[in-house]
């Protein structure tokens, strides 16, 4: 109870100084390596580097990022991009759901929870997930500020200094640094993952997104994730109510 009491009498400058320093965490490290991919990838695409950092900070999210540059690439209007990078970023929402009510406190603003839900990604989302019940709640939103605005930050500047030096790179280590991210994202979700509906829908999308591949390029992804997401929902659901009336 004490060291609660000397936790709580901690100021938002310390708990948003506390955030700052996630900077040095296994997700946020692998974050921005996938970033220098990212310059990578931009450099390659022909795309200025004032937009890419700009981009950075604006989309945030890595994939939608990605999502908008292969728009700009392949001559997609501006209305289509907006559509493809806001479709990419719903995905986003059970994230900020999930997160917002452990940041708010009684006296913690409406506008600053709206602000800080833009810092929502799968990064941010881990980094807090595993370390926010730590936190006094009333300090939480300083906490989540301090990496979130930090991550930021230092990407944004990590992707202009990187912008110009990653040409020299085989293009097989910019793709590698590239790939870090969704392979840290999945093996982060499996362990953080808090019912084991979570691991079958994993499982099972990885199955079906070799065979969507096959079947349904374009679109393999949405329906290994819609298709396996449901199949698992399903199962343990019936799997429930077996137990349920056996128990009975």
């Amino acid at each position: 109870m004490d060291a609660e009491v000397r936790l709580s009498e901690k100021t938002n400058r310390y708990w948003f100084v506390q955030g700052m320093c996630g900077i040095w965490s296994v997700p946020a490290v692998i974050l921005m390596l996938s970033f220098v991919g990212f310059a990578a990838f931009t450099a390659e695409a022909g795309v200025p580097v004032g937009q890419v950092m700009f981009m950075t900070g604006i989309v945030w999210a890595l994939p939608a990022k990605v999502i908008l540059v292969g728009s700009m690439l392949s001559g997609a209007n501006l209305l289509a991009a907006f559509v493809a990078v806001s479709l990419s970023s719903v995905r986003m929402m059970p994230m900020v759901a999930s997160l917002v009510p452990e940041l708010r406190a009684r006296t913690t603003p409406t506008w600053l929870l709206l602000i800080l839900s833009h810092f929502v990604a799968i990064t941010a989302w881990v980094f807090a997930t595993e370390r926010i019940s730590s936190v006094p709640r009333e300090r939480r939103a300083a906490f989540f500020a301090g990496f979130g605005v930090t991550l930021t930050t230092v990407n944004i500047l990590l992707v202009g200094i990187a912008y110009n030096l990653v040409t020299q790179m085989p293009p097989v280590v910019a793709g590698c640094l590239f790939f870090l991210t969704p392979v840290y994202f999945l093996t982060s979700l499996w362990i953080s993952a808090r019912h084991r509906v979570i691991h079958w829908a994993l499982g099972i999308g990885l199955v079906l997104g070799i065979v969507f591949h096959e079947l349904a390029l374009e679109f393999d992804i949405l329906l290994a994730g819609l298709v396996g997401g449901t199949v698992a929902w399903a199962a343990e659901r019936r799997w429930r109510s077996a137990r349920a009336g056996g128990s009975a």
